[in-house]
């Protein structure tokens, strides 16, 4: 099993930076890609970021030149640095692991609320 746990992240103004981590723990011998999701009240739960194994990196359209996704392999760390924080930006972080088999592992979400 893989356990994943969020931090950082809370109230920040528009414009503004916060950067949030996910610890993994468990094994990772199967894992394909580490990712940051985030769903807000009434909406679908979107993919913000992903990194692949192999260091290759995907956000969306919303996020892309704002956020920055990274991963430290050995001490089993995923980051995602956001910048130039909007309002809609607001929502539910959960990181995830996926398996090579498409098992999608998550953590339990920290907050950010963008407002001033």
């Amino acid at each position: 099993q893989v356990q994943l746990v969020e931090s950082g992240g809370g109230l920040v103004q528009p414009g503004g930076s916060t950067r949030l981590s996910c610890e993994v723990s468990g094994s990772m011998v199967n894992i394909n890609y580490l990712g940051w999701y985030r769903q807000a009240p009434g909406k679908e739960r979107e993919e913000v970021a992903r990194i692949t194994t192999r260091g290759v990196t995907t956000y969306t359209d919303s996020t892309r030149g704002r956020f920055t996704i990274s991963r430290d392999i050995a001490n089993k760390r995923l980051n995602l640095q956001m910048d130039n924080l909007k309002p809609e930006d607001t929502a539910i972080y959960l990181c995830s692991a996926v398996t090579y088999y498409g098992h999608v592992y998550w953590g339990q979400g920290t907050g950010v609320t963008v407002s001033s």
